[in-house]
């Protein structure tokens, strides 16, 4: 049994070294995408009891708290992907020592940004809630919902971060079968705290968190059965200053992206407050969320493009990080063409859909148009954001993240919209995005030739 579980994990690292990166590609590619898109149907789940099980303004409590809960998911994402980083890059260089003692760091990290995370959480849940619009009985709804979400804030952490470094691994089902789990625990646990307890928004709260810890379980489950493809100990603690370092720095710039887009919209719904209506903020809500969910094949395509890149780089097999990188960004902008094209084509239809009611004006159908032109452009982005880390190198990553909010987004939305109004949100926002995509191809390209000129692998540094 032992034998053919080693034999399957060196077919796996086999596969992302030496064979087609369009068949690797493809091979891994799907099951990251539904593990994406099982995990982001966690965040519709609540508001999906709530809306039909409670009320109106039990929906708008936990929609007020919901960016609050995405604090938590982007530090799990920091630990994840910066450990996802290292580990595979030491898979790649048949670093076996750091590979032995990385889940020891990861639980030692994932413990104590957990308690800096409660104490923040739960201190100042109120004020946080109140910043994000919430009032009245809304705001007593949301601060319930997100103080108990912070209780279990441990599992949302622990658990995206362990799931994350199965896909490092290359292991995309395994991570598919875990999430899966997870939401169908989610789902039963909101029928009946929901449902047939009649809890509310607490039960609702309390039901997320038991989808989370059974990320948790799973996670231990797999570390501590031997399903990994290296040698570990589930509940192992170590602290390795540099190996630490070298998580925080690799992942800071996910965590960066997930903080940032909390800091766009309260920027963007701040200036459709000021200068729009209700139907204006409603509105635009709406076309981030299609946008949002156009995203997801490409977060997908983004997990399976790190361990491809992060093995092959510890390998020393450059010119396949990059092709690696091209292939991937080409199969992201193949599989959101031809929805972009129906939502370019048919935008009253895709609207429709979330909106069934309501008759589009001229002018909102051209705000859609104008914020959906530039999608499958942010490929390039996206991909440059999973490629950065996986080199060892952070940094131009979090740059991206930075600037494209706090550069551009901030200044852009206070300025723009107070000039020309509503559409200002919408002509600021391609702009933005136009200048991003330029700029990281420009980084990206900066990159290549200096991989180009590498003849054996850097030791792993932050």
């Amino acid at each position: 049994m032992s034998q053919t579980r080693v034999s399957d994990k060196e077919k796996q690292k086999q596969l992302i070294l030496n064979e087609n990166l369009w068949q690797v590609m493809a091979q891994l590619s799907w099951p990251a995408i539904v593990a994406m898109v099982l995990y982001g149907l966690n965040t519709v789940i609540s508001a999906v009891f709530v809306g039909r099980f409670v009320g109106e303004t039990a929906l708008a409590g936990v929609s007020v708290a919901y960016p609050l809960t995405q604090i938590s998911i982007g530090i799990g994402s920091l630990v994840g992907v910066g450990a996802g980083s290292v580990v595979s890059i030491a898979i790649g260089r048949q670093d076996k020592s750091s590979q032995e003692r990385l889940l020891g760091n990861v639980n030692v990290l994932s413990l104590i940004v957990t308690v800096v995370y409660m104490i923040v959480g739960l201190f100042f849940s109120t004020q946080m809630v109140t910043m994000m619009g919430g009032e009245g009985d809304v705001l007593l709804l949301g601060d319930i919902y997100f103080k108990i979400t912070v209780l279990g804030a441990f599992f949302w952490i622990y658990g995206l971060a362990a799931n994350m470094i199965v896909r490092a691994e290359g292991k995309m089902k395994s991570a598919a079968v875990i999430m899966g789990i997870g939401l169908l625990a989610d789902v039963v646990a909101n029928y009946v705290l929901v449902a047939v307890l009649d809890l509310g928004v607490a039960g609702s709260a309390w039901a997320t968190n038991i989808g989370m810890f059974i990320y948790t379980l799973l996670g231990w489950i797999y570390f501590g059965k031997d399903f990994s493809s290296f040698k570990t100990k589930a509940f192992a603690l170590y602290w390795d200053g540099a190996t630490v370092k070298a998580i925080l720095s690799l992942g800071m710039s996910s965590f960066i992206m997930i903080v940032m887009s909390l800091v766009q919209g309260i920027v963007v719904f701040n200036a459709l407050a000021r200068y729009g209506t209700v139907l204006d903020i409603a509105f635009y809500g709406v076309v981030y969320r299609i946008f949002v969910f156009m995203l997801t094949p490409i977060f997908g395509l983004m997990r399976a493009l790190q361990p491809v890149i992060g093995i092959n780089y510890g390998a020393g097999q450059y010119e396949r990080v990059i092709s690696s990188y091209k292939i991937f960004t080409v199969a992201a902008l193949a599989l959101t063409l031809p929805f972009w094209v129906i939502c370019m084509a048919a935008p009253a239809f895709v609207l429709g859909l979330m909106l069934p009611d309501q008759v589009f004006a001229g002018n909102q159908l051209m705000y859609f148009r104008i914020y959906m032109v530039i999608l499958p452009l942010l490929s390039a982005i996206f991909m440059a954001m999973t490629l950065f880390p996986s080199i060892n190198k952070g940094k131009p990553a979090a740059m991206i993240g930075i600037a494209r909010q706090l550069v551009f987004y901030i200044p852009v939305m206070l300025l723009l919209p107070k000039m020309i109004g509503v559409p200002g949100i919408y002509f600021g926002s391609l702009a933005i995005d136009v200048m991003i995509v330029l700029w990281t191809v420009v980084l990206v390209k900066k990159e290549f030739t200096v991989l180009r000129t590498k003849n054996q692998p850097v030791a792993l540094s932050a």
